[in-house]
């Protein structure tokens, strides 16, 4: 089975490396294959020299100016080949074996159209942070379901993975009319594809988070749209969206607590 992994990135070059070598690490099992594609918003800050020096390992790298990651992961949609699609942010890595563990659970499952496991929130030194947030996520795992996800989005998107064919189904590529939920969005029209499936065992991947990155910067934008689209995937006025809204006001004021201490 192919995999294919997509790196969006616009100067992120503080971090770029450290990322995508956690990409090549990854060992894969007999017969399996791993298509990485590189796909830079024109950046001044010396990325580009940094994905030069792994170009041979790369599917594809390009370079053009866009509007965000969300148009540049579509770019990179309407090129992939592999059965199963994921994609790593610029600032965020894999843990070893992540790639071959997805691959294993996607095999067992070929009806699923989604998978997904744990992911660690780190800052920028690799040291984990927000447990309670991480908790609150890893908790919603026994109980996973479409009705759960339209609740609270429990669902790290650096620690899932989709097939192409349920992407094609679920209707193609990412809302660029979103700020910072775009991901969300995919993942509750994907569900719809065969639900989702579990990844068992440890985390998979660390997010990075930092004052720069969307979650840092966006997230009062970004859970009011989840809610938005929890709403319009389950009813306005449906009990997923009653209770996404309380999910909604109370994880905003965590994290403007949390950001006043960090």
């Amino acid at each position: 089975m192919k995999i294919s992994i997509l790196t969006v990135n616009r100067n992120g070059a503080r971090w770029l490396a450290r990322c995508m070598d956690s990409v090549l690490a990854q060992e894969l099992a007999p017969g399996d294959e791993l298509e990485y594609l590189f796909l830079d918003g024109g950046s001044t800050d010396g990325s580009l020299s940094i994905a030069e020096v792994r170009r041979d390992h790369l599917a594809a790298l390009v370079s053009e100016p866009d509007n965000g990651p969300a148009e540049a992961l579509n770019k990179g949609f309407r090129l992939v080949t592999g059965d199963l699609i994921g994609w790593l942010n610029a600032d965020d890595v894999y843990g070893p074996g992540t790639l071959a563990r997805a691959l294993t659970v996607a095999k067992a499952h070929p009806s699923a159209g989604f998978f997904f496991g744990p992911c660690r929130i780190v800052n920028e030194a690799g040291r984990e942070i927000r447990r309670f947030p991480t908790l609150v996520k890893n908790s919603c795992f026994p109980f996973s379901s479409r009705f759960l996800l339209q609740c609270i989005n429990y669902v790290s998107q650096p620690a899932s993975w989709f097939r192409r064919a349920a992407l094609e189904a679920a209707g193609g590529g990412l809302r660029t009319d979103l700020k910072a939920a775009w991901d969300y969005d995919l993942m509750l029209r994907l569900w719809r594809q065969g639900g989702g499936v579990r990844i068992p065992g440890g985390p998979l991947a660390d997010f990075q988070w930092h004052p720069a990155s969307i979650g840092g910067t966006h997230y009062e934008r970004q859970f009011a749209e989840e809610w938005k689209l929890a709403a319009a995937d389950a009813g306005r006025f449906s009990p997923q969206a009653a209770i996404h809204w309380g999910v909604w006001r109370g994880i905003v004021a965590c994290y403007r607590l949390m950001n006043r201490r960090a």
